[in-house]
């Protein structure tokens, strides 16, 4: 806890009780406990609002592909390209990948 060891930790606890008085003692140490409480609440609250806004931005990112693939396909649409020339050039492309795997192999 912090670096304190235990004999620290007594002699912090002694100049407490000597300056504040062993009658506020108690009281000190309940608001000290609640604001920790309360510090640890708001930490709780920052992290769950950063755990939501990197949900947005992988929602937006999802999206913003989407749209650039919808794109892409208006565009191969209006250029008369179709996915049947997508599908077969890309049906050569895995069996040059193959041939070439094939050779290695052989090599």
């Amino acid at each position: 806890m912090f670096g304190i060891g235990m004999p620290e930790m007594l002699i912090i606890m002694a100049v407490a009780l000597i300056v504040i008085g062993p009658r506020k003692l108690p009281d000190l140490a309940k608001s000290l406990g609640k604001a920790l409480r309360e510090f640890r609440g708001a930490t709780g609250e920052l992290k769950s609002s950063l755990n939501i806004d990197d949900e947005l931005t992988d929602n937006w990112k999802k999206t913003k592909k989407n749209i650039t693939d919808i794109k892409q396909d208006i565009k191969d649409t209006v250029t008369g390209k179709e996915k049947s020339q997508n599908v077969s050039d890309d049906k050569k492309t895995e069996n040059k990948t193959e041939n070439k795997a094939a050779e290695n192999k052989e090599k």
